[in-house]
């Protein structure tokens, strides 16, 4: 047994888990995470494993497990509902990203070749990072997590011509004789013919949707039949290093191909199983992807030319965001969406990579200028999450208000009812409210539920409740009662708080995502707060009980004794939020004082 290859892997596996932990603690997001374990086991830290390029090969696997499970949760229906944003943002974003880059490399006096050949690989974004941050923030569905896939996505495809663009243009440098890059090509198709080409990788991407589509469910079938879960783990993963090699063979995205067959197989009824058994090593790898990018940062380049290479940074992260914003915008998002759109999509790519290392081979560009662009690569993309975590934590709450997606709708009625929110928890309230005869005022702060909502007759008007001029027009100095059902748990006690202060006579009911959530709201001054999972819980627990066959009438009353004694309990805990070994100690007698309750309710019943 290879003694050094363990290590390795144990190397890495610790690096994981000792960093990521710390990384996610001072939320700084898995990725940037992984990148640091990189740069700390890596060459120019403490030098642990020094190969982070055979590595980055490796793992560049997960990037393609991720784009087959993206392809599984869209069907065919879904990419054509988005056609417009990939066909239209997404090349709109390669195209002009790309010229932008390669005029700024003429004005610093490169060649047109090697400049557009470099912008085409800047102008790809990092799929691996973008989608994990988007599955983190539980924005892959959002307006903003749409439209970032369709960039990406084009993106992919693009890099089909752009490969192929970029040995005309090494050509072209050369007076056009045909330059091969350094390294063997694994493609077999690269001696044929030009027009030939492009026929062999129609006639490939239709084998994969043919044998998807009609061959994959009986193959899956026969392989469940034998209720052998380890061979069903094993097929799965043959299923996407096949598509691999396969798209390898013919100078195709990997990645690509892994999507086109992941979307034949949406809806196959044996999708789920594979997800699950696919999942784990997606994430393995993806993690182990970063932690090679962190590993192959050379610090000796930007030893030597550190304002170069931050300056370069900037400007390719500035001029990107700049595009993206003003695309996001032209594309109907709005400006708070918009700049979340270009600070998540700014960095490069680990297309970029593999792009550099042909333009490199081309002999496009100097070595020296390789490493130089590769680091600023990899730099840009350590410093994406640090971006979007800044955007999310100081710019978005400060100054976003000012910029809202569209103007705040003119609220023409004061009732005696506010709700603040009225997603999947103020619909309830709402509903019951109305089925009484009552009239309220929805304020509600995504426009897209505001017009699903106007779309199933119900009146809401889109503002931000956090907004004293807002409450003020809603009519909160006449109204009895203000709802605050927000989603967000900071907004909510926001919410509280001014109305308290602006608002003394209203009263103010407010929806806790848990109990310190419920000690922030009662500290803000909400007269009534209820832990928005108790009731559903606790229904569930009970009626398991008594699915289970115990008596009906005791499960009933002991559920409301357990109810009643838990917020009892909830407000008595105030008093030790602040002590963690205070609140341990009330939270240790509470568990005892509930069991003597209901141990002398078992005894009288």
């Amino acid at each position: 047994m290879d003694i050094h290859l363990l290590l390795n892997v144990f190397v890495f596996l610790l690096a994981g888990c000792v960093v990521v932990p710390l990384a996610q603690r001072f939320r700084l997001g898995s990725v940037l995470g992984y990148l640091l374990a990189g740069i700390i086991i890596g060459p120019f830290v403490l030098g642990l494993i020094g190969e982070a390029e055979k590595v980055m090969h490796f793992a560049e696997f997960g990037v393609i497990m991720m784009m087959f499970l993206i392809g599984m949760e869209l069907e065919p229906a879904v990419l054509w509902r988005l056609r417009r944003q990939i066909v239209g943002l997404g090349g709109l974003q390669v195209t002009l990203t790309s010229l932008a880059l390669m005029v700024t490399g003429i004005l610093l006096g490169h060649g047109w070749q090697s400049s557009l050949a470099v912008g085409m690989a800047l102008a790809m974004s990092s799929t691996a990072l973008v989608m994990q941050m988007l599955r983190e923030k539980n924005l892959t569905h959002s307006a903003v997590g749409e439209t970032s896939f369709s960039i990406l996505l084009f993106q992919d495809i693009s890099v089909i011509p752009i490969l192929i663009l970029i040995p005309i243009l090494a050509a072209s440098l050369n007076g056009g004789a045909p330059v091969t890059a350094t390294g063997e090509s694994a493609s077999l198709i690269a001696s044929w013919p030009a027009w030939l080409q492009p026929l062999a990788v129609v006639a490939v991407i239709a084998t994969v949707i043919f044998s998807g589509k009609y061959l994959s469910r009986y193959v899956f079938g026969a392989i469940a039949r034998a209720n052998l879960r380890e061979v069903f783990t094993a097929a799965s993963l043959a299923l996407v290093i096949g598509v691999t090699i396969l798209m390898e063979l013919v100078g195709v995205s990997p990645a690509l191909g892994a999507f086109i067959a992941g979307v034949v197989l949406a809806n196959s009824e044996y999708r789920r199983t594979i997800e699950t058994d696919i999942e784990p090593f997606k994430g393995l790898l993806l993690g182990l992807f970063f932690i090679s990018v962190g590993m192959g940062m050379d610090f000796t380049v930007l030893v030597a030319h550190p304002v170069g290479l931050i300056a370069a940074v900037l400007c390719v992260m500035i001029v990107k965001g700049l595009i993206l914003f003003g695309l996001g915008r032209v594309f109907g998002l709005g400006s708070s969406p918009a700049i979340g759109l270009a600070t998540g999509l700014c960095q490069g790519g680990e297309f970029a990579f593999v792009l550099l290392q042909l333009i490199g081979g081309l002999k496009l560009i100097d070595p020296e200028i390789q490493k130089f662009l590769v680091l600023l690569v990899a730099l840009s993309i350590a410093l994406t999450p640090i971006l979007v975590a800044g955007f999310a934590k100081f710019i978005q709450p400060r100054f976003m208000s000012l910029l809202p997606v569209r103007d705040y709708d003119e609220i023409d009625e004061h009732n005696g009812v506010i709700i603040a929110g009225f997603g999947r928890f103020g619909q309830i309230v709402g509903r019951f409210m109305v089925s009484q005869g009552l009239d309220i005022t929805v304020l509600e702060k995504s426009p897209e539920q505001v017009e699903l909502l106007r779309k199933f007759g119900s009146k809401a008007y889109f503002g931000d409740a956090t907004r004293l001029d807002l409450l003020r027009s809603a009519g909160a100095e006449e109204a009895r009662l203000l709802v605050v059902a927000v989603d967000d748990a900071d907004s909510a006690i926001e919410i509280v708080k001014i109305a308290k202060q602006h608002f003394p006579k209203l009263k103010v009911f407010a929806r806790a995502r848990n109990r310190r959530h419920a000690f922030d709201l009662n500290r803000a001054g909400a007269d009534y707060y209820h832990r928005e999972l108790l009731d559903s819980s606790l229904t569930v627990a009970r009626d398991a009980m008594i699915a289970l066959g115990y008596p009906k009438a005791d499960i009933e009353r002991r559920a409301k004794k357990f109810r009643n004694h838990d917020m009892e309990t909830l407000r008595r805990s105030f008093a030790f939020f602040e002590s963690e070994p205070d609140m341990i100690n009330f939270a240790k007698l509470s568990r005892e004082e509930l069991e003597g309750i209901l141990r002398e309710d078992q005894q009288e019943a």
